[in-house]
C-alpha cells in the first residue's frame, strides 16, 4: 500500500535510486504514490564529492530524511547524509514489516477487491494503530478486541484476525512461580483438584496467554505462564496463584505462592 499524499518535512523515507546526475541523485519514494525526490549533491554524503557514482548507485534501496516539499512545484528534497545507521536500519525493517501487512492484507480480504475497499480497510488498521503490521500484530495477539475500535464488519474482522494468527510471528515472554496447596480437611484431594482447576482459569484464560500449572512434588505445583509482555505474564501469574490460595482455602486448606522452587527433584 502506497500513500496518496506527500511526506512531512523531517520525515524518512524509503526510496530506490531512479537517476544520477552530476548536481544529485533522483529518488523514486517507495511509500508514496507517483512521488520523486532529488538529492542534492551536497546532502549525499559529508564532506567533498568528486564523484556521486562512488557514493550511491541506480536501483539501490535509500533511506533519506525530507528537507523540504513544495507541492506547487511538486518538488521533494532529500537529504542522505542526515540519516544515521540506526534509524536507516529501524526504517527499513518498517517498511519490510509494511510490505509484509500487504500481503497479508491480500490473504485477509483477498486480492480480487477494488482499491477503495482496501483502502477503507487499510484506513481502519493503520487509524487505530498507526500502521498496518502493528494492527496485525496486535490482532494476532488480542484477536477481536484489537480491532473493536475500528468501524470494520465482523466479517472483515474474523478475516484479518484469523490472517493474523496464521502468519505473524509474536514475540512471548515466559515467567514461572509456584503455589504449595495441602488440604488436611475433609474435601481433601478433590480441593486440591478444584484449586488447581482456579489456577488454571478454568478455561476461561485470554486467546494471548498460555497458562500451565504442573505438579513439582508435594505439596508444590508450578505456574508456568507465556505472554506477549513481561507486565502481562506477570499479572496473569499472580492471579492464577491467588485463584488457587483462594480456592483451596474455602475447601479448609492452605495455600502460599513463591517464586523460587522449595522442592529438591521434579
Amino acid at each position: 500500500m502506497k500513500f496518496s499524499g506527500w511526506p512531512d518535512a523531517g520525515e524518512l523515507v524509503v526510496g530506490k535510486i531512479d537517476e544520477i546526475e552530476d548536481f544529485g541523485v533522483f529518488v523514486d519514494l517507495e511509500e508514496y504514490e507517483d512521488k520523486r525526490g532529488l538529492i542534492h549533491i551536497s546532502e549525499v554524503a559529508s564532506g567533498w564529492i568528486k564523484n556521486v557514482r562512488d557514493h550511491v548507485r541506480e536501483g539501490q534501496i535509500v533511506v533519506c530524511k525530507v528537507l523540504d516539499v513544495d507541492e506547487g512545484h511538486e518538488q521533494i528534497d532529500l537529504s542522505l547524509k542526515d540519516v544515521n545507521d540506526h534509524q536507516r536500519s529501524e526504517k527499513i525493517q518498517q517498511w519490510k514489516n509494511e510490505q509484509k501487512a500487504d500481503n497479508w492484507m491480500d490473504l485477509a480480504v483477498g486480492e480480487e477487491i477494488d482499491d477503495e475497499e482496501y483502502t477503507a480497510i487499510a484506513t481502519e488498521l493503520i487509524g487505530v494503530h498507526g500502521s498496518l503490521y502493528d494492527g496485525f500484530k496486535q490482532a494476532a495477539i488480542h484477536g477481536e478486541e484489537a480491532l473493536s475500535d475500528t468501524d470494520l464488519s465482523a466479517d472483515e474482522i474474523d478475516a484479518i484476525v484469523e490472517t493474523a494468527r496464521e502468519n505473524v510471528s509474536v514475540p512471548y515472554v515466559t515467567v514461572t512461580g509456584y503455589v504449595d496447596l495441602e488440604n488436611p480437611s475433609p474435601s481433601g484431594v478433590d480441593g486440591i483438584r478444584k484449586a488447581l482447576e482456579a489456577g488454571q482459569g478454568n478455561g476461561d484464560i485470554p486467546d494471548e496467554i498460555d497458562l500451565e500449572v504442573s505438579y513439582v512434588g508435594a505439596p508444590e505445583y508450578r505456574i508456568k505462564v507465556k505472554a506477549p509482555n513481561y507486565k502481562t505474564a506477570e499479572s496473569q501469574l499472580e492471579a492464577s496463584a491467588d485463584r488457587a490460595v483462594t480456592t483451596i482455602e474455602s475447601h479448609g486448606g492452605e495455600g502460599e505462592f513463591h517464586r523460587e522452587r522449595r522442592t529438591d527433584d521434579e
